[in-house]
């Protein structure tokens, strides 16, 4: 289970944003991503770092300003970093390399 973040406690008052992000993504033609796999690339990559001091509008900010290309990147390298790859059948190996 992942620890929790600096900035979850501003989750519900960022609620409206995050919705809003997703909206976007929809209406790009990404409308599987769920706010989870949002929140978690926010927690994960923008705010890797965090500031002492950050405020919430700089927050919604953040949340406004991601890229779909950004995410993206992010959730494919997550995924290249979850994918089990078992190569214990020479048939399934010989197959995946014509």
């Amino acid at each position: 289970m992942k620890a929790s973040h600096k900035y979850d406690s501003f989750r519900y008052q960022v609620q409206p944003a995050i919705k809003s992000k997703l909206d976007e993504f929809f209406l790009l033609g990404y409308g599987h991503v769920k706010e989870q796999e949002l929140w978690d690339f926010l927690t994960t990559k923008k705010w890797r770092k965090t500031a002492q001091d950050k405020r919430i509008a700089e927050i919604v900010d953040d949340i406004l300003s991601v890229k779909v290309g950004d995410y993206f990147n992010f959730a494919t390298i997550e995924a290249f970093k979850e994918a089990e790859f078992a190569f214990d059948n020479e048939d399934e190996l010989r197959e995946l390399l014509k």
